[in-house]
């Protein structure tokens, strides 16, 4: 994948860039720190710029991050309803006031959520379709997802500049700080789904 990766940007520069940056976001599991990394690294020889680097990534982490939010609008919250409220929703123990209610939070919390979120690995993806799902105006979404993508992106080119010959190592950390957080999301969604369990059965 590493390979692949340096030899789109290599050969397409800052459009590599964007496309490649624009499918990480739709599909997580494609690295965004050795994109973004060998892409501050090549500026260190090449004709590319920094901020040309950071404005391409950014467009794309943009463009990606709208697709997965309107395809949160074509979830929307009463589909979620119907499926939490059908047969195979019961048999998980899911209802239908559940979706309302993680509605409600993610109206109270969701601006900061979707900024945050955008230096979370996996999650700075994903956060886009709760997004979509809520009805967050795009008017908000799109300022709050540009702002946080851009200090992601602008971080990541910088240290891979910095480093130089030395970037895989930058890429290498980055990905072990992707991979604890994953572990973590998951502990903390597999320990939300026992607590969850055990309340309907007590119920």
């Amino acid at each position: 994948m590493q390979d692949i990766i340096i030899e789109i940007i290599n050969r397409y520069g800052y459009i590599g860039v964007f496309l490649l940056i624009t499918i990480e976001n739709i599909f997580p599991p494609i690295p965004s720190e050795v994109i973004l990394t060998f892409g501050g690294f090549i500026t260190t020889f090449s004709n590319m710029n920094v901020w040309g680097v950071i404005l391409s990534a950014t467009l794309g982490s943009v463009l990606g991050a709208i697709v997965l939010y309107y395809l949160g609008r074509v979830l929307n919250t009463y589909r979620l309803e119907r499926l939490f409220g059908s047969k195979f929703g019961r048999m998980l123990g899911l209802k239908k006031e559940d979706v309302r209610k993680a509605e409600k939070w993610f109206i109270k919390y969701g601006n900061m959520a979707v900024f945050l979120c955008r230096f979370v690995p996996i999650v700075r993806t994903l956060i886009s379709i709760p997004a979509g799902i809520s009805g967050m105006k795009l008017s908000v979404f799109l300022p709050l997802t540009t702002l946080g993508t851009l200090i992601w992106n602008t971080v990541l080119v910088y240290l891979g500049r910095l480093a130089g010959n030395a970037w895989e190592t930058i890429a290498m950390y980055v990905n072990l700080y992707s991979m604890l957080a994953a572990a973590s999301l998951l502990l903390a969604a597999l320990l939300l789904g026992v607590v969850l369990i055990k309340r309907r059965f007590i119920e």
